[in-house]
Protein backbone atom coordinates (compact mmCIF):
# COMPACT_ATOMS: atom_id res chain seq x y z
CA UNK A 1 0.00 0.00 0.00
CA UNK A 2 2.93 2.62 0.79
CA UNK A 3 4.28 2.15 -3.13
CA UNK A 4 0.81 3.06 -4.25
CA UNK A 5 1.43 6.48 -2.73
CA UNK A 6 4.52 6.77 -4.32
CA UNK A 7 2.31 8.39 -7.37
CA UNK A 8 4.15 6.44 -9.94
CA UNK A 9 1.56 6.26 -13.19
CA UNK A 10 2.12 4.66 -16.34
CA UNK A 11 0.13 5.03 -19.41
CA UNK A 12 -0.83 2.18 -21.59
CA UNK A 13 -0.07 2.06 -24.67
CA UNK A 14 -2.97 0.47 -26.42
CA UNK A 15 -6.01 1.89 -24.20
CA UNK A 16 -4.30 5.06 -23.46
CA UNK A 17 -5.37 4.55 -19.81
CA UNK A 18 -3.54 5.83 -16.92
CA UNK A 19 -3.10 3.56 -14.37
CA UNK A 20 -1.66 3.81 -10.37
CA UNK A 21 1.20 1.17 -10.74
CA UNK A 22 0.80 -1.65 -8.42
CA UNK A 23 4.07 -3.09 -6.86
CA UNK A 24 4.56 -6.11 -8.59
CA UNK A 25 4.65 -3.97 -11.91
CA UNK A 26 6.75 -1.89 -10.39
CA UNK A 27 9.36 -4.57 -9.64
CA UNK A 28 8.79 -5.87 -13.43
CA UNK A 29 9.45 -2.21 -14.62
CA UNK A 30 12.63 -2.62 -12.85
CA UNK A 31 13.86 -5.84 -13.80
CA UNK A 32 12.72 -4.90 -17.61
CA UNK A 33 10.28 -7.46 -18.18
CA UNK A 34 6.92 -7.13 -19.55
CA UNK A 35 3.55 -7.00 -17.96
CA UNK A 36 0.24 -7.10 -18.84
CA UNK A 37 -2.23 -4.34 -18.37
CA UNK A 38 -4.76 -4.34 -16.06
CA UNK A 39 -7.67 -2.88 -18.47
CA UNK A 40 -6.70 -4.31 -21.56
CA UNK A 41 -5.04 -7.27 -20.57
CA UNK A 42 -2.09 -6.64 -23.68
CA UNK A 43 1.51 -6.70 -23.18
CA UNK A 44 3.52 -3.56 -21.62
CA UNK A 45 6.95 -2.80 -21.13
CA UNK A 46 8.58 0.78 -20.28
CA UNK A 47 11.20 1.35 -23.24
CA UNK A 48 11.93 5.13 -23.05
CA UNK A 49 15.74 5.52 -22.04
CA UNK A 50 14.83 9.01 -20.33
CA UNK A 51 12.33 7.27 -18.26
CA UNK A 52 14.27 3.94 -17.40
CA UNK A 53 16.45 6.79 -15.47
CA UNK A 54 14.37 8.44 -14.17
CA UNK A 55 12.62 5.75 -12.83
CA UNK A 56 16.07 4.23 -11.05
CA UNK A 57 16.64 7.24 -9.50
CA UNK A 58 14.11 6.83 -7.28
CA UNK A 59 16.49 4.60 -5.52
CA UNK A 60 19.01 7.26 -4.54
CA UNK A 61 16.00 9.34 -3.30
CA UNK A 62 15.33 7.24 -0.18
CA UNK A 63 18.61 7.35 0.40
CA UNK A 64 18.67 11.10 0.25
CA UNK A 65 15.93 11.41 2.55
CA UNK A 66 17.49 9.50 5.10
CA UNK A 67 20.55 11.55 5.24
CA UNK A 68 19.30 14.32 5.07
CA UNK A 69 16.89 13.40 8.08
CA UNK A 70 20.62 12.94 10.41
CA UNK A 71 22.11 15.96 8.45
CA UNK A 72 19.21 18.03 10.03
CA UNK A 73 19.35 16.16 13.34
CA UNK A 74 23.03 16.88 13.42
CA UNK A 75 22.70 20.61 13.10
CA UNK A 76 19.88 21.21 15.50
CA UNK A 77 22.01 18.92 18.02
CA UNK A 78 25.01 21.42 17.28
CA UNK A 79 23.34 24.60 17.68
CA UNK A 80 21.71 23.20 20.91
CA UNK A 81 25.54 22.39 22.23
CA UNK A 82 26.93 25.91 20.75
CA UNK A 83 24.43 27.50 22.89
CA UNK A 84 24.47 25.59 25.66
CA UNK A 85 28.48 26.43 25.63
CA UNK A 86 27.54 30.24 25.43
CA UNK A 87 28.84 30.46 21.93
CA UNK A 88 26.02 31.43 20.54
CA UNK A 89 22.35 33.41 22.15
CA UNK A 90 19.06 31.51 22.81
CA UNK A 91 17.61 33.49 19.79
CA UNK A 92 20.64 32.53 17.34
CA UNK A 93 20.05 28.91 18.14
CA UNK A 94 16.44 29.40 17.76
CA UNK A 95 17.03 30.81 14.33
CA UNK A 96 19.47 28.12 13.43
CA UNK A 97 16.90 25.88 14.12
CA UNK A 98 14.42 26.86 12.08
CA UNK A 99 16.46 27.20 9.16
CA UNK A 100 17.49 23.77 9.56
CA UNK A 101 13.87 22.53 9.73
CA UNK A 102 12.79 25.11 6.63
CA UNK A 103 15.49 23.55 4.51
CA UNK A 104 14.27 19.78 5.45
CA UNK A 105 11.31 20.99 4.44
CA UNK A 106 12.28 22.10 1.31
CA UNK A 107 14.41 19.14 0.14
CA UNK A 108 11.55 16.67 1.16
CA UNK A 109 8.73 18.20 -0.90
CA UNK A 110 11.62 18.29 -3.91
CA UNK A 111 11.97 14.88 -3.41
CA UNK A 112 8.23 14.15 -3.21
CA UNK A 113 7.77 15.99 -6.37
CA UNK A 114 10.51 14.28 -8.45
CA UNK A 115 8.86 10.73 -7.02
CA UNK A 116 5.53 11.48 -8.58
CA UNK A 117 5.91 10.55 -12.30
CA UNK A 118 3.63 9.13 -15.21
CA UNK A 119 5.66 6.63 -17.12
CA UNK A 120 4.64 6.03 -21.05
CA UNK A 121 4.48 2.09 -21.48
CA UNK A 122 4.92 0.86 -24.63
CA UNK A 123 3.86 -2.08 -26.61
CA UNK A 124 5.99 -5.10 -25.66
CA UNK A 125 7.92 -7.03 -28.27
CA UNK A 126 7.41 -10.22 -28.17
CA UNK A 127 10.38 -12.34 -26.83
CA UNK A 128 11.72 -15.75 -28.09
CA UNK A 129 11.98 -18.72 -25.95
Amino acid sequence: MAVASLGIQGRCAHCQRTMTLEPWQLNAISINESFTCSNCQKALELRDPKQIKRFKSLDSLAMFKASLLVMICTALLVALVLEWVGLISVVEQLNYSLLAIFVYFVAVGFARHRQHMTLILEAAKAHAD
